[in-house]
C-alpha cells in the first residue's frame, strides 16, 4: 500500500464553531480523491489543513508516517510539503502576465532565473497556453484562466495537486476539455489529485476514492464507484442520482 497523508482524530475549530471533528482518513499517493459535501460542511478546510495553511485544533497529519501538523502546531510547512494548489477564486494576479503569475508561483524555490523560466514555459505548454505567456488574466477567458491557475502549481512539480472547487463557473465543454487535461497531466507528472467539489462530474473524472462530510463529520469513504452503489450519505444518493447513466 502506498504512503500518503493521514489524519488522526483531526478537528478545527473557529470562534468556538466546530468545522471538523474527530476525522480519521488516509488518502494513498497515485489513488486521486475526493472529499465532497454540502457547503459549508469542512471540505475546504480540510484541505487546508492537509497543505499545512490552517493548524489543527487537536489531532494529527502525517505524511508518508511523518507528524507534518500536530494540535496547535504546523510541524512542516506548506512549501516542503510537495503540494500545490489551486485555490477557487485563482487568486491570479491582474497585474502580471501570465508567464509572470506562473513565475511568481515558484518566487519561493532556489532556481536560477534561467531555471525557473524554463520550468515556466513548460507548465504554460503542458496546459496548452504557451501562446498567451504574454497576456494579462484580465484579457483570456474564464478557461484560460483556469489553466493558468493550473500551470502555476504545475510549475512547481508537486506531488499532491489540491484543486479547491476551481472549476465553477466553467461551462460545460470548457471544464470537460479541462478535467481530461489535469487527468492526463497527474498521469504524466505522477501527482495525486486531491480534489474538492461537489459536483459528481468533477469528482468522477478525476478521483478513484472518496470522503463524504456533513456538518464537519465523515458519513462515509471508500472507493467512489462501490459508495455510489449504495451511498448512505445524502450527498452520495444525489450523486448516484445525477450519475444514473453514467458509471452506476
Amino acid at each position: 500500500m502506498n504512503a500518503g497523508f493521514e489524519l488522526r482524530s483531526l478537528s478545527k475549530a473557529y470562534g468556538g464553531h466546530c468545522v471538523l471533528a474527530d476525522i480519521s482518513l488516509t488518502i494513498l499517493r497515485g489513488e486521486s480523491f475526493a472529499i465532497i459535501g454540502p457547503s459549508g460542511c469542512g471540505k475546504s478546510t480540510m484541505l487546508r489543513l492537509l497543505a499545512g495553511l490552517e493548524v489543527p485544533g487537536t489531532g494529527q497529519i502525517l505524511l508518508d508516517g511523518v507528524i507534518i501538523s500536530d494540535a496547535g502546531r504546523i510541524v512542516v510547512p506548506p512549501h516542503r510539503r510537495g503540494v500545490a494548489m489551486v485555490f477557487q477564486d485563482l487568486a491570479l494576479w491582474p497585474n502580471l502576465s501570465v508567464l509572470e503569475n506562473v513565475l511568481f508561483g515558484l518566487s519561493s524555490r532556489a532556481l536560477a532565473k534561467s531555471q525557473a523560466h524554463r520550468r515556466a514555459m513548460e507548465a504554460l505548454e503542458l496546459c496548452r497556453i504557451e501562446a498567451l505567456a504574454n497576456r494579462k488574466p484580465g484579457r483570456i477567458s474564464g478557461g484560460q484562466q483556469q489553466r493558468v491557475a493550473l500551470a502555476r502549481a504545475v510549475a512547481c512539480q508537486p506531488d499532491f495537486l489540491f484543486l479547491d472547487e476551481p472549476f465553477s463557473g466553467l461551462d460545460l465543454v470548457t471544464r470537460t476539455a479541462l478535467l481530461k487535461d489535469i487527468s492526463d497531466l497527474a498521469d504524466r507528472k505522477g501527482c495525486t489529485v486531491v480534489l474538492v467539489s461537489h459536483e459528481p462530474f468533477d469528482a468522477m473524472a478525476l478521483c478513484r476514492s472518496a470522503v463524504a462530510l456533513n456538518q464537519g463529520q465523515v458519513e462515509e469513504k471508500g472507493e467512489l464507484i462501490e459508495l455510489l452503489q449504495d451511498p448512505k450519505s445524502e450527498i452520495l444518493r444525489v450523486f448516484k442520482d445525477q450519475m444514473k447513466g453514467h458509471v452506476v
